[in-house]
C-alpha cells in the first residue's frame, strides 16, 4: 500500500529542465542582514528610546528639586570613586551596595561627576541610562509574551512618559537601577532555545536586581512561575536547579561581605547585616494606614495620585483583567500581589515601591488593550467569541478611550511642570551662598543632597554632616562629643524638617538657631540657620544687645555731614538695620571725603536681616581712585569682603557673619 500511495506523488512531480546550475545566493554582511530582519522593530523602538531619552533628560536639573535619599545614593557612589570605601559614612547595611556600585561605574566611565557643578545631576545622568535600557527591555519583554510591534511601543511610552514614571525615574533611586535587571530577568526566563543558559542568566540578573534594592525579591514566586511554565519538561528539573543555585550563590556573595569585614553577627561597637535586615523587615516604624491623612502611606500615595490617577486606575484595572489573559497571567498575579503587599498591617512602604510596578502596568495595560482589539475585530468579522469576551473587549476599550481622553490634558500639565519649572533653585541658591558666606572651617548639619557639593567646594568632610548621622553612626557622635552644640549652622529642607523631627539634636538645633538666609518658599524652602551653642536665650539676649549697638553708632553716623544718604537710609541706620562693621567703615571713609550712599538693597535670600552691601559715590572732586585708597586702609577687621567698581562708585559686600564686638 504505502508503494501504491508514493508513486502518485513521484509521477505528478513537474520536471524542470536545467539549462545551468543555479546562481549561489548572494551573501551580505552580517550587520545588512541583521538590520534586515530587524528593521521593522527597529523602526518602532528607536523613535520610543528616543523620546524616553529627552523626556527623561529634559531639565532634569531644575525639577523634581533634590531630596536627601538621591544625595545619600549619589555620595555613596562618589565615595566607591573617590575614597574607595561603600559609603561617605560608616556603611551599615540598610542596603546592598550593588546599587550605588553600578551608579559609581557610570560616572566613573563617563566622568560625569567632573561635568556638573551639582553632584546629583551625575548621578540623574546615570538614571537617563538605565530608565533608556528599562525601556528597551520592557520593549522586548511585551514582544517576548506575544504582543504587537505597535502594543509593545504602547507598553513603552506609557513607562517612560508618565508624569508618575517621569518624576521617580529623575529621582536618583536604588529602584531604578534595579528595573533594568528585573526585565532581562522575565525577558531571558521566556528563553526558549538555548535554556539552561537563559535560566542560568535571568537568576544572576535577578539576584543583580535584588542586590540593587532589595524591595526585588518580592518578584521572585512570579519569575519562578514564568521558568516553571516555559521550561522544557524533558530538561525542566536540571535547568531550574542550576538557575536556582545560581541565585543562592548571587546572594551568598552579600552574606560574603558582611562576613569578610566581621559584620555579620551583631557586636559591640560594629554594625551587622543581620541588624541591617532587622531594620528593614521587622523594627522599621510603620508607614500607618491609608485610612489616616496624616500617616506617612497617605502621603506617598497621595504623591502617586497627584502625579497621574490615570495609570494608576488603568494599571491597577489591567492587573486584575490581565488575570484572564494566559499569556501575562504571572505578571498580572504579581502585580495584584505587590498592591496587596502595600497594604499589610504595621508595613512600611517606601517612597519608590511605585518605580517596581511601573514597567508592569504599562505591559498590562498594552496586552489587554491589544486583546481587546483582537477580540472586537474578531467581531466585526463573525468570527465567534464568547459573550464575556466580547462584552469585556468593549468595556476595556471604552475605559481606554477615557484614560486617553483624560490622561492627555493632565500629562500635559504634568509633563510642561517638569520641562520648565526650577524647583531645585533654592536648593542651588543656598549651597552658592553657603560656598560664598560661611567660613571654610565651619561645621554643617546638612541635607545629604547637598553633601558631595559642599566637601568639593572646600569644606572639611568632616565637618559636613549629614543631619541623619548626628546621632545615629558612632564615628560621628565620637567626632560631636557635645552634639549639636559642635555644629555652626544647620541648613534646613524638607527633608530636614521632616525627618529630623525624630532627632532629638536636630531639634535643639533648629530650636536655638536663627535664619541668616532663606530662598524659596513652601515644600522648596531652603534656610541657612545660624546655631547658637549657648541656647537661644542667650541668642535672643546678644541679638538685642547688638542691635542696639548698632542702633546708636548708626545713628550718630546718619548725623556725619559728610555723610549724603536718603531718609530711607537715616532711618535704616536709627533702626540698627545696618551692618556694625559697614557702619564703622562709612564713618571712616567719609573722613577722607564727602560720599553719597545709595539706599541698600537686601541680598537674595536675606530679606530680614541687616544690610550688609552699600553703593558708595565718591564727591566734591574725589575719584574712585581716591575712594578705593581709603578702602583698603580701613583694616581687615572694619573693610568688606569684596569691593567692585559699579558706574562712577565702588560696590562694598561685608561678610554675612560679623565677628561679635565690634562696637564694644
Amino acid at each position: 500500500m504505502s508503494a501504491t500511495l508514493e508513486r502518485p506523488t513521484i509521477e505528478t512531480r513537474p520536471s524542470v529542465p536545467r539549462t545551468h546550475a543555479p546562481e549561489p545566493a548572494r551573501q551580505g554582511s552580517p550587520v545588512g542582514d541583521w538590520l534586515r530582519r530587524h528593521g521593522a522593530s527597529l523602526a518602532w523602538l528607536l523613535p520610543v528610546l528616543a523620546i524616553a531619552a529627552v523626556v527623561q533628560a529634559l531639565n532634569m536639573a531644575g525639577s523634581p528639586q533634590r531630596i536627601d535619599d538621591e544625595g545619600t545614593y549619589t555620595a555613596q557612589a562618589w565615595a566607591v570613586q573617590n575614597l574607595g570605601e561603600l559609603a561617605h559614612y560608616t556603611y551599615w547595611y540598610d542596603h546592598p551596595p550593588v546599587g550605588w556600585l553600578q551608579i559609581s561605574a557610570y560616572t566613573a566611565l563617563t566622568g560625569a561627576f567632573g561635568r556638573y557643578d551639582i553632584a546629583v545631576l551625575a548621578a540623574r545622568e546615570a538614571m537617563v541610562a538605565f530608565t533608556v535600557v528599562g525601556v528597551a527591555l520592557l520593549w522586548l519583554l511585551a514582544r517576548k509574551v506575544g504582543l504587537g510591534r505597535a502594543a509593545a511601543s504602547v507598553a513603552a511610552l506609557v513607562f517612560a512618559v508618565s508624569p508618575l514614571a517621569v518624576q521617580f525615574h529623575r529621582t536618583v533611586y536604588l529602584d531604578n537601577v534595579a528595573t533594568p535587571w528585573l526585565l532581562a530577568a522575565f525577558l531571558l526566563a521566556l528563553s526558549k532555545r538555548y535554556q539552561l543558559a537563559g535560566f542560568a542568566a535571568s537568576a544572576a540578573t535577578f539576584g543583580i536586581a535584588v542586590l540593587s534594592k532589595e524591595t526585588y525579591l518580592l518578584a521572585l514566586p512570579f519569575l519562578a512561575w514564568v521558568m516553571i511554565r516555559n521550561a522544557d519538561k524533558s530538561t525542566r528539573r536540571y535547568t531550574l536547579s542550576i538557575a536556582a543555585s545560581l541565585l543562592v550563590l548571587v546572594g551568598l556573595g552579600y552574606v560574603a561581605l558582611a562576613a569578610v569585614k566581621g559584620e555579620l553577627l551583631p557586636g559591640a561597637g560594629r554594625v551587622s547585616l543581620l541588624e541591617g535586615v532587622t531594620f528593614q523587615l521587622g523594627t522599621r516604624a510603620s508607614s500607618g494606614s491609608v485610612l489616616d491623612t496624616g500617616s506617612l502611606f497617605f502621603a506617598t500615595v497621595s504623591q502617586w495620585w497627584q502625579l497621574d490617577q490615570v495609570l494608576i486606575v488603568l494599571g491597577t484595572l489591567a492587573s486584575v483583567v490581565g488575570l484572564f489573559l494566559r499569556r501575562v497571567r504571572p505578571f498580572a498575579a504579581m502585580m495584584v500581589f505587590l498592591i496587596a503587599f502595600m497594604f499589610r498591617p504595621g508595613g512600611y512602604l517606601p517612597v519608590p515601591y511605585v518605580i517596581m510596578l511601573l514597567p508592569f502596568a504599562a505591559l498590562l495595560i498594552a496586552a489587554v488593550s491589544s486583546a481587546a482589539v483582537t477580540a472586537a475585530r474578531a467581531r466585526r468579522a463573525g468570527r465567534a467569541g464568547t459573550l464575556a469576551a466580547r462584552g469585556g473587549s468593549v468595556v476595556w476599550l471604552a475605559l481606554a478611550t477615557a484614560a486617553v481622553v483624560a490622561a492627555v490634558p493632565l500629562w500635559t500639565t504634568q509633563l510642561r511642570g517638569f520641562f520648565l519649572s526650577d524647583l531645585d533653585a533654592p536648593m542651588r541658591n543656598a549651597e552658592n551662598w553657603v560656598a560664598d558666606n560661611v567660613p571654610k572651617d565651619s561645621r554643617l548639619l546638612v541635607d545629604d543632597a547637598m553633601w558631595v557639593d559642599l566637601v568639593d567646594d572646600g569644606f572639611a568632610r568632616d565637618n559636613v554632616v549629614w543631619f541623619y548621622k548626628i546621632d545615629t553612626d558612632g564615628a560621628v557622635e565620637a567626632q560631636s562629643p557635645n552634639g549639636w552644640r559642635d555644629s555652626d549652622f544647620i541648613i534646613t529642607t524638607e527633608s530636614v524638617r521632616t525627618s529630623g523631627s525624630s532627632s532629638a539634636d536636630i531639634r535643639a538645633a533648629l530650636d536655638n538657631s536663627t535664619v541668616v538666609a532663606t530662598f524659596g518658599e513652601g515644600d522648596q524652602e531652603v534656610a541657612v540657620r545660624q546655631i547658637h551653642p549657648d541656647g537661644a536665650a542667650q541668642a535672643s539676649a546678644d541679638a538685642d544687645a547688638a542691635a542696639a549697638a548698632r542702633s546708636a553708632a548708626g545713628s550718630q553716623l546718619a548725623q556725619n555731614p559728610a555723610l549724603a544718604v536718603s531718609d530711607t537710609f537715616r532711618q535704616a541706620l536709627a533702626d540698627g538695620r545696618v551692618d556694625s562693621r559697614a557702619v564703622i567703615g562709612l564713618g571712616q571713609l567719609a573722613t577722607g571725603g564727602a560720599i553719597s550712599v545709595a539706599d541698600p538693597d537686601a541680598l537674595p535670600g536675606e530679606a530680614e536681616n541687616v544690610y550688609r552691601q552699600f553703593l558708595v559715590t565718591p564727591q566734591d572732586g574725589q575719584s574712585t581712585a581716591d575712594l578705593r585708597g581709603y578702602v583698603d586702609g580701613l583694616g581687615a577687621t572694619f573693610a568688606p569682603e569684596s569691593v567692585t567698581e559699579s558706574g562712577d562708585g565702588l560696590l562694598l559686600t561685608w561678610s554675612a557673619i560679623a565677628p561679635s564686638g565690634v562696637l564694644d
